[in-house]
């Protein structure tokens, strides 16, 4: 039996793997994984062998995600609750993360603190999924620390009437025991491993991106990159208002013209042992709360603008997770930080700004102010590390919410080898991206009569004409994406399993580094 805590301390979660069987361990819940072919062949037997009615599959399908609870009378050691977990055909990642995620919000709702998955298929299921034992571990880690996230660090608990009747039990899954792993057991706790650090990267996004604007500061997020840098081991640099305005960062400085609170700009900083394969630098979008300045939002779901600093979250995310898992690449995160206000000295429509590129911009909206923050962050990672890769993230336009919905994040590149291999961890991963061009024809659109560009197209295809603002300034470099993270990012009140931060784009980023390593 191995015992795993890792350095992930934010996560609370004890991970066991043992090759011994799951129905002798002591457990709050019991778990057997059933896909659409393994509850034809082997389910009423796995139900038998556990002293329960077989007739308790006549209205389970297996399907992923399905879950259905039932009950025995102890014996011995063994758990009285039992949770069938449907993960469908089995074929991809993500019918074995969905089943992870609606058996992890289920253990939480019952109080579980010990849970035990029958991990005894496992071989069987990779090799029907065409992955191995120890990918497939990570991936139901991972997604059982996903599912247990829970945000719930501003309630004072005042108003909660079943407070006492719950005073006691625990709030959170404490042990994950996998077990029946026989021969995998060691590939089995590697990808154990590596799930729980990029799960809890994960919910560490998530918990930046649910922190609402009153306490999320610019100099919040630089505390919070520094706190990831302890854990993860890696250097953070801070730049304060007065470096900022050394280094000509226009395009920062006015963003934040009209915000009582300073900007911030990190740089994180993850070197591994020996010459990295690869340098790639990662930008994300630090806006701690758009009110969309002068050119200011409608009322409705304005609250949610406090998720518009989700790709600074999911840089801070990647790079810890990046350094925890040792890769062989050099991973510098950028994030440019402020929120957009509507004050006194707020930008205006109409003004003209120079960025750190020297580029000179028209402010045509003051709502289109995350490109004018990755502008300077662009130029800095070109101009101070001239990485192999830049990639960007954001929740930059509304329109491309539109053209994409909520579940799949728009991407654009101009190199097509990048492009195709962040397409494909998005097929791995579960965060999907779909390309959008990058024509010349687009760059019409935000020509200025009076500037070098406008930050604002014409009529139509906003999220491209937003990344052809961005384009120039990479200055060049011929290995750029960025990709639009504003559907997916966030879930509103109502979206099915949960609502809030997503911390999508830590999956996608670091599967995409793996697969670079």
């Amino acid at each position: 039996m191995n015992k795993n805590t890792g350095n992930t301390p934010a996560s609370g979660l004890n991970i066991v793997v043992t090759a011994k069987p799951a129905a002798p361990v002591k457990a709050d819940l019991l778990v057997l994984p059933l896909g659409t072919r393994e509850l034809k062949k082997d389910g009423g037997a796995a139900l038998k062998g556990l002293d329960l009615d077989e007739g308790a599959l006549n209205d389970f399908k297996g399907t992923a995600g399905e879950l259905a609870i039932l009950y025995r009378s102890a014996v011995g050691k063994g758990a009285a609750r039992i949770a069938l977990v449907g993960f469908g055909e089995g074929r991809s990642s993500d019918d074995f993360r969905k089943a992870a995620e609606a058996l992890a919000r289920k253990a939480v709702d019952l109080h579980c603190s010990v849970v035990a998955i029958d991990c005894s298929g496992i071989g069987a299921w990779a090799k029907h999924a065409k992955r191995t034992p120890e990918y497939l571990a990570g991936v139901i880690v991972e997604g059982v620390v996903y599912g247990a996230y829970r945000f719930d660090r501003l309630k004072s608990g005042k108003l909660d009437k079943e407070k006492k009747r719950d005073a006691g039990k625990p709030k959170a899954i404490g042990e994950l025991v996998l077990a029946g792993c026989g021969d995998h057991a060691g590939s089995v706790e590697k990808g154990s491993n590596a799930g729980l650090v990029i799960g809890t990267c994960q919910n560490t996004a998530r918990d930046l991106v649910n922190l609402p604007g009153n306490h999320l500061s610019a100099e919040g997020l630089a505390v919070a990159a520094r706190e990831a840098g302890k854990r993860g081991c890696f250097e953070v640099t801070v730049f304060d208002r007065k470096r900022i305005t050394e280094l000509g960062m226009g395009g920062l400085l006015a963003v934040n013209k009209g915000s009582e609170e300073p900007p911030t700009f990190t740089v994180m900083d993850y070197q591994p042992k020996g010459k990295p394969k690869k340098t790639v630098a990662l930008v994300g979008k630090g806006v701690t709360f758009d009110s969309g300045g002068i050119s200011i939002k409608p009322a409705a779901g304005m609250d949610e603008m406090k998720s518009d600093m989700a790709g600074a979250a999911c840089v801070i995310g990647v790079v810890e997770a990046i350094a925890k898992l040792a890769l062989p690449i050099r991973v510098i995160g950028l994030v440019p930080a402020t929120d957009n206000m509507p004050g006194g000295s707020a930008q205006k429509p109409g003004d003209v700004i120079t960025t750190m590129s020297s580029i000179t911009v028209e402010i045509g909206n003051t709502d289109a102010e995350g490109r004018l923050i990755l502008a300077d962050a662009l130029t800095y990672a070109k101009r101070e590390y001239d990485p192999d890769v830049v990639i960007d993230l954001a929740t930059l336009t509304g329109a491309c919410i539109v053209a994409l919905g909520m579940k799949v994040a728009g991407m654009f590149s101009n190199d097509e080898e990048l492009a195709e291999d962040i397409y494909s961890a998005g097929q791995a991963s579960g965060e999907k991206v779909w390309r959008l061009p990058l024509w010349d024809e687009y760059a019409e659109q935000i020509k200025s009569d009076v500037a070098d560009v406008s930050n604002t197209g014409s009529k139509g295809a906003g999220t491209i004409t937003a990344a052809k603002f961005l384009e120039n300034f990479v200055e060049g470099h011929k290995h750029w994406a960025h990709i639009d993270i504003a559907g997916p990012a966030y879930a509103a009140k109502g979206a099915g399993s949960g609502s809030g931060g997503t911390g999508f784009g830590v999956r996608l980023l670091v599967d995409l580094l793996k697969s670079w390593s």
